[in-house]
């Protein structure tokens, strides 16, 4: 510890000037804008010195010709991930009252050269090395390949929102375990505790915005709550942040030796904590499996390193089995990772996997299905990237046997057979924000599905999220980007952007921070084509979309709730009833169970005739394999609605044309273990 306090007192001459004009600054007020408070978008108080924004024009307001919002939406970014990991892995701040030298500094172990930047070893190779000085020369950062740096400075993502973009996904973000191996911290490690001062800090910077336009309210820069003020905000023109969480063991829902270290209790205070603090997205597990799912894996020695990390933190590796249908986790592979490898206790080794084997095991607990049900019941939407392809399809069952619409892929990591089931159920998708080429070939391979069910698309910048982002092409690309550019709406006209004595160019830089994604935006264009970006611009409606539709859903009645039921034959048992309204008392607890023969059925009495359009069922390990879904307004003559011959189990959701029906049945034609037909419960809606 003791290495890292002496280089606090090296100052380059040229950051201790900057540090004087900003005191000097302070001491004589805000500096007037160019503007004077005449255009809207301007504020009339923005300090100086700061960066330079480079855009002309007024941003565009209003919907279109349809009444839809119009513009971009990034869908997974990290505005405040400095303050995750302990607070040093990624270094510099969003921003700093003390002003913009105070906010785009280096970490202090990283002065002179950077030979302690560990984090930097493992993401970029070499030797870490790089010259620490960000403001005002930034002569190695940010940059597409520098992952521990600051990349979301405020007048950088202004930039991007003077762009076209109107909606921004701020993901909390951190990791318990990535904290506490890393030696340099400010804090503990633990998750909540990130998580809340992240939010604070949010809504710091959306004050400390507000204050350069006059006061509380008058900024660009909005935390949004619910889809209505969302849209009330882009059609003001201006950007709505809405907060989400990315974190491995949300509630300290962490497993060791897979011992859940939470309950349902917890669970429920962790969500109504974070909705109260803003939150209205989350992911359940992220790079760990946990006490609610398993993960989907990373590949290569990164992978190795965090199957390690696991280890480390729970006492368990990641377990594989053969997948059951086309989607399938990342192949863990077995490259070698000796840096976390040699944490391993003696005599303790990373397993070897089998290459048909490469799905995890762990799939959504029951925890996690409580926690689930939790994010619908308070309309809140759930991120499937990162779970594994078991936990993924357990998830979507629960959303499909509820109609339930609020599920979002935000950054490439969904498996892409997943993509027709999400937009089915009105979710959203966003892609990683991948160098033009690959995003466009991306976004090519699911372009009929969007424009099947009429959605737009999004990106998912995942800045300061330590991914990489796109290298450049290069200034003799055959079509690069031409400085000055317009928007793609028309309005703006953008130059490159500057900041202190740097100025960065998408084709010689690449995507070095957030002020470059118009310029990327613009190299889409040039690369993939205009289709590409009209479906981003249509990205925030259909965000937005997509969370409305949440907050409006409401539980479908159930009418087979307490139902009288029949069956064909119910299994004895001595300890327990298997009886037929034990499938429809609304206790997943208990069961139905049948004999062990084929043709079976089940029989449900709603009492009197409504219209039937939904059937859920809610298999136990006895599921069938081949079955029925009758219905009859009499109890005598039967009519199918629904059938199929390829059940897997699980949680199944039958779907029909409305169909008047006082008795449902569910008729088992082949059954899909030795035992019988058994069902923790069905639901029959109207809706």
């Amino acid at each position: 510890m003791f290495v890292t306090r002496q280089p606090l007192h090296r100052r380059r001459p040229l950051t201790v000037l900057s540090l004087l004009l900003v005191v000097m600054a302070m001491a004589l007020g805000p500096t007037p804008s160019s503007a004077a408070g005449t255009d809207w978008w301007d504020p009339t108080a923005r300090p100086a010195p700061d960066s330079q924004i480079n855009v002309t024009g007024e941003p565009f307001k209003g919907t279109n010709s349809q009444g839809e919002v119009r513009g971009f939406v990034d869908a997974h970014n990290h505005i405040m991930a400095n303050e995750a990991f302990g607070g040093r892995l990624i270094c510099g701040k969003s921003f700093s009252k003390a002003g913009v030298a105070d906010a785009l500094k280096d970490c202090p172990e990283h002065y002179p050269d950077g030979s302690l930047a560990v984090f930097d070893f493992i993401t970029n190779g070499g030797d870490g090395k790089h010259d620490p000085d960000g403001w005002p020369t930034f002569k190695d950062w940010p940059a597409h390949d520098s992952l521990t740096h600051q990349q979301n400075y405020y007048a950088w993502v202004e930039r991007a929102w003077r762009g076209g973009q109107r909606v921004l996904v701020n993901d909390l973000v951190t990791n318990g375990v990535i904290c506490s191996v890393y030696p340099f911290k400010d804090r503990s490690c633990d998750e909540m505790t990130s998580i809340r001062l992240q939010a604070k800090l949010t809504y710091d910077m959306q004050d400390y915005i507000d204050a350069m336009y006059g006061g509380p309210g008058k900024g660009w820069f909005r935390i949004v709550t619910d889809s209505a003020q969302a849209r009330e905000v882009a059609q003001q023109g201006k950007l709505a942040v809405v907060l989400g969480v990315e974190t491995s063991e949300p509630f300290g829902c962490k497993q060791i030796l897979d011992i859940a270290q939470c309950d349902k209790a917890d669970i429920d205070a962790g969500l109504d904590e974070l909705y109260d603090l803003g939150v209205r997205s989350m992911f359940l597990c992220h790079k760990f499996d946990n006490a609610l799912c398993g993960v989907r894996f990373d590949e290569g020695g990164l992978g190795t390193a965090i199957n390690v990390g696991q280890f480390l933190s729970t006492g368990t590796f990641w377990q594989t089995e053969k997948c059951t249908g086309p989607q399938h986790d990342n192949p863990i592979g077995g490259a070698a990772a000796p840096g976390a490898e040699k944490e391993l206790p003696a005599g303790v080794d990373v397993p070897t996997y089998d290459e048909d084997a490469q799905c995890n095991k762990r799939g959504l607990t029951d925890l996690g299905e409580y926690a689930v049900r939790g994010l619908m019941k308070r309309k809140m939407m759930l991120e499937i990237d990162h779970m594994g392809v078991k936990a993924t399809g357990r998830a979507l069952d629960i959303f499909e046997a509820e109609s339930y619409p609020g599920v979002i892929s935000s950054h490439s990591w969904m498996d892409l057979n997943w993509t027709e089931r999400v937009y089915r159920l009105g979710g959203f998708i966003a892609q990683y924000m991948h160098g033009s080429e690959q995003f466009g070939a991306e976004a090519a391979r699911t372009k009929a599905l969007r424009d099947k069910y009429d959605v737009g698309y999004g990106y998912g910048t995942d800045m300061n999220g330590v991914g990489g982002w796109p290298a450049p092409r290069g200034a003799d690309a055959p079509n690069p980007v031409r400085y000055p550019f317009r928007s793609t709406d028309g309005t703006a006209v953008l130059d490159r952007q500057t900041t202190g004595q740097r100025t960065w160019d998408i084709n010689t830089d690449g995507a070095a921070h957030y002020g470059l994604v118009p310029d990327w935006i613009e190299d889409i264009r040039l690369v993939a084509g205009q289709s590409v970006v009209d479906d981003l611009f249509r990205g925030a409606e259909s965000y937005l979309d997509t969370w409305g539709a949440a907050e409006r859903h409401e539980a479908g009645v159930n009418l087979a709730k307490g139902a009288p039921a029949s069956a064909s034959s119910s299994e004895s048992s001595v300890f327990t009833s298997y009886a037929p309204g034990r499938a429809v008392d609304g206790d997943t607890g208990t069961r139905w169970a049948s004999d062990w023969s084929d043709d079976q059925w089940l029989r449900i009495d709603l009492g009197s005739t409504s219209t039937v359009r939904r059937v859920t069922l809610d298999w136990e390990r006895a599921y069938a394999k081949s079955y029925r879904v009758e219905v009859s307004t009499n109890g005598t003559d039967w009519r199918s609605v629904w059938s199929t011959t390829a059940g897997d189990g699980g949680l199944d959701t039958a779907r029909f044309s409305g169909t008047p029906a006082r008795y449902v049945r569910i008729h088992g034609l082949d059954r899909g273990t030795d035992w019988g037909y058994s069902l923790y419960e069905v639901g029959v809606h109207s809706s």
